[in-house]
């Protein structure tokens, strides 16, 4: 960013001990508006300034250094008192992520403060702010909406607050300099061929994933579709399906039906788990054996075990997603200055009675 009427470095440092002395400790949002420079220069300086002796960092701001005159009332932060989460959602995938972070937090003494937000949310900025202003987070584990204009802007809000965050089953870039935010996903794109090959190892050579939505998670399941298919020498195609809670959801999903039967397809994977079980009534309904005629294995294993016949469905880890993504916060405050962790975790497969051989009676 172009600075032209912003103070010189060492009227800044000036600017900048003088606040040290007055008010015991200096944060790096205060001192943006007041020296009017981003946060990134801010946080070079106070990295400079700690190498000379002259401050000690810490998340947020800068405190005198040890010795200093108010160095024994304030100390480097290493636990969390108050983190923040918000996700899409709090009925369906996202509270087995919670649950992961509720038990790391309850062990390490912190309080969990959660906000569900949606697909459609414009910019969760307020919502992130009100929980840091009215309910004093000092941590966050966010899952943001990444489609929407303001996606970069929510994760500088997130990096500018000098406060420790992860990203949860998203992956994103500093808008300023392009490093990585820490965060921890799963692995659909690797789910997604999980299916494929547990089907090819059944014996099926046509096979077709469905989802409903263009998300996050079903990109990286389509990302992982075509070349899981291909690893194992069979057949592969892709079908967008209405949503399962609207009026269309009916017509689409026959439509879909037809096409499997035309193209030979003998066994799907389909994202997400309710629409899964739509689909296997569908095909019931119009005579279909499950498995015999159509193998299925759902994606996400929230509800698919309840299903009937029960449903085989791959299965992200969410609880240790939750888990991991505590474990990084913690991390962070023991070394603000480590490089960033992108934590990958791997999904498993719980086989159940809705994938078999082509041909096998129901």
């Amino acid at each position: 960013m172009n600075e032209p009427n912003a103070p010189l470095a060492a009227s800044r440092r000036k600017a900048i001990l003088r606040a040290l002395a007055s008010a015991g400790s200096v944060r790096i949002t205060a001192l943006t508006d007041q020296l009017g420079v981003t946060a990134v220069t801010l946080r070079r300086d106070l990295k400079l300034m700690e190498a000379e002796g002259l401050l000690l960092r810490v998340h947020g701001g800068a405190v005198p250094p040890e010795g200093g005159i108010v160095a024994d009332a304030v100390e480097r932060r290493t636990t969390i008192s108050t983190v923040g989460v918000l996700v899409p959602s709090l009925s369906y995938y996202w509270p087995g992520v919670v649950r992961g972070i509720e038990e790391r937090a309850s062990s390490n003494g912190a309080r969990v403060l959660v906000r569900g937000t949606s697909y459609e949310l414009q910019d969760e900025r307020p919502v992130l702010q009100r929980m840091v202003e009215r309910e004093g987070a000092d941590a966050f584990i966010v899952a943001p909406n990444t489609d929407t204009p303001h996606a970069g802007d929510v994760v500088e809000w997130l990096h500018d607050t000098g406060l420790p965050f992860v990203l949860a089953e998203r992956d994103a870039t500093m808008p300023v300099d392009s490093t990585p935010a820490e965060s921890v996903t799963t692995d659909h794109a690797l789910g997604a061929a999980m299916a494929a090959h547990h089907l090819a190892e059944l014996g099926h050579r046509r096979l077709s994933l469905i989802t409903t939505q263009d998300s996050p998670t079903s990109r990286k399941i389509i990302s992982g579709w075509r070349p899981g298919c291909a690893s194992v020498n069979v057949t592969a195609t892709e079908h967008v399906v209405a949503d399962h809670r609207t009026p269309e959801f009916g017509t689409s999903a026959a439509r879909i039906l037809d096409r499997l039967k035309d193209e030979g397809v003998t066994g799907v994977l389909i994202h997400p788990d309710a629409v899964a079980l739509a689909i296997v009534d569908l095909a019931l309904a119009r005579g279909l054996s499950i498995p015999g005629d159509l193998s299925v294995i759902a994606y996400d294993d929230e509800i698919a075990r309840l299903g009937s016949p029960a449903l085989t469905a791959v299965h992200p880890p969410r609880f240790e997603l939750g888990r991991t993504a505590y474990d990084l916060l913690l991390g962070r405050l023991a070394d603000p200055d480590r490089a960033a962790h992108r934590v990958l975790l791997s999904p498993s497969l719980n086989v159940r009675a809705s994938a078999a051989a082509p041909g096998t009676p129901s």
